[in-house]
């Protein structure tokens, strides 16, 4: 690796690091927001299902819960969301980051961590399942759903694209 790039690397290390001490927040503010990601996740997938069953003459995809309310989130535990249809699967499986604040796994601070997996029963014959990381970001002053693709290195928003891109694999 080029002593630039190594360089540039340490430099965002660096202001991630600065980011996460900034964003030093209380116990009660960062179990609210995970609270607020939660059901934004949810109205992504309820988006974007709605969006799909709209174009369809026979509604054909299902999400798992139906509806989702801030008390439903598990600060301890996994929370899963499933998106359906005739045997095609989209998991989204999520949970509160260790500490209050992380840049573990993802150089941008995040609060949730967790994996959106797909599969169809060809794929998983052959042991197959396609996954995606999943973080809900602090960026800038809004906190904001990124997926990152082990990969490919590739990193967006979550939102309608990306699910898009996901499910029409499986068919």
């Amino acid at each position: 690796m080029p002593q630039d790039d190594l360089i540039a690397k340490l430099a965002r290390q660096i202001d991630a690091a600065k980011k996460t001490e900034r964003s030093s927040v209380d116990a009660d503010e960062v179990a609210a927001l995970r609270r607020r990601g939660a059901c934004e996740l949810h109205s992504i997938c309820a988006e974007f299902v709605s969006s799909v069953n709209s174009k369809l003459s026979q509604a054909a995809l299902d999400l798992s819960p139906p509806a989702y309310t801030l008390d439903m989130f598990e600060e301890s535990g996994v929370n899963l969301f499933r998106i359906g249809s005739q045997g095609r699967e989209m998991q989204i499986a999520f949970q509160a980051a260790p500490q209050l604040v992380s840049t573990e796994k993802f150089l941008i601070p995040y609060v949730l961590e967790g994996e959106v997996r797909t599969y169809n029963q060809r794929m998983l014959e052959r042991f197959e399942i396609r996954s995606h990381a999943l973080f809900f970001c602090l960026e800038g002053d809004n906190f904001r759903w990124r997926f990152f693709d082990w990969r490919t290195s590739h990193t967006g928003p979550v939102g309608s694209e990306l699910l898009v891109s996901l499910m029409g694999r499986l068919f």
